[in-house]
């Protein structure tokens, strides 16, 4: 764990407990290679204006996570959390000066096994920014959990369907892949098969009175590519559908950037 480059303190961190505004973003890296970087970065940049009216430096960025890496060369899925350790509850509004907090982990080896989702009624706040305020996805992942869910998978207020606690969600229907049309934090793994699919991008308003009508449905995240989706509630799909081998592939052939 460092925090612009050097080991970080508690007197550092406790402004994310105690405080906890901030964003972030998690990437798989491999041989000090990331698939969509570059989304990543620009995820990082945007969130940065928004939460805190301030321009972030990308290149320090991809500096510090390289460092963090020790040169290990084993996959690493790694966190990068932009935040200021010195706001606090009752400065907040203060000018800021983010600071940059890398964290590493080992990334899993086999494929990630499929999920049993809990659909609830729930919209994360400001959708579109993947923010460190996890409170309410967390609560509705533990409660699916503690009643043998995997996961949760949000309805809007009118019951459309947006995403997955910390997952994009995408469904098959006649051999087409069909992704909600929602306010949601566009992922960066569903970007890039959105772009390496040779197909036009489909979006619906869709419910769970859709979901019947639906061949199959998966996953997509950073940290673990794409993962079928074995239910929503009492409606269940096949798990060894041709697609989630074609998507795997068709994603293992997008060419990751170094760091």
């Amino acid at each position: 764990m460092e925090l612009n480059g050097a080991p970080a303190t508690i007197d550092q961190i406790k402004a994310l407990a105690l405080t906890n505004y901030g964003h972030f973003t998690s990437m798989l890296v491999e041989e000090n290679r990331v698939r969509g970087l570059s989304l990543h970065m620009e995820r990082l940049a945007r969130d940065c204006q928004h939460l805190f009216g301030v321009e972030l430096d990308t290149d320090r960025v991809r500096r510090y996570v390289l460092q963090a890496l020790h040169g290990s060369v084993q996959p690493t899925v790694a966190r990068v959390t932009v935040y200021d350790p010195a706001i606090d509850l009752g400065t907040v509004g203060s000018d800021a000066e983010p600071s940059v907090l890398v964290t590493t982990r080992p990334a899993a080896q086999a494929q990630p096994e499929p999920w049993r989702l809990q659909a609830v009624s729930y919209r994360r706040d400001e959708p579109a920014v993947k923010h460190v305020g996890l409170f309410g996805a967390m609560m509705h992942r533990r409660s699916a959990q503690r009643e043998g869910f995997d996961d949760v998978l949000f309805l809007n207020p009118d019951g459309t369907i947006s995403e997955i606690a910390t997952s994009n969600i995408g469904f098959v229907r006649d051999g087409e892949i069909v992704w909600p049309r929602s306010e949601f934090l566009v992922g960066v793994t569903m970007t890039l098969l959105r772009q390496a699919l040779d197909e036009p991008v489909t979006t619906e308003p869709l419910t769970l009175s859709d979901l019947p009508h639906m061949d199959a449905a998966f996953a997509t995240n950073a940290a673990t590519g794409i993962r079928p989706v074995r239910s929503v509630d009492g409606t269940e799909w096949p798990v060894d559908h041709k697609v989630f081998g074609d998507l795997r592939e068709l994603y293992a052939e997008i060419p990751p950037e170094h760091l």
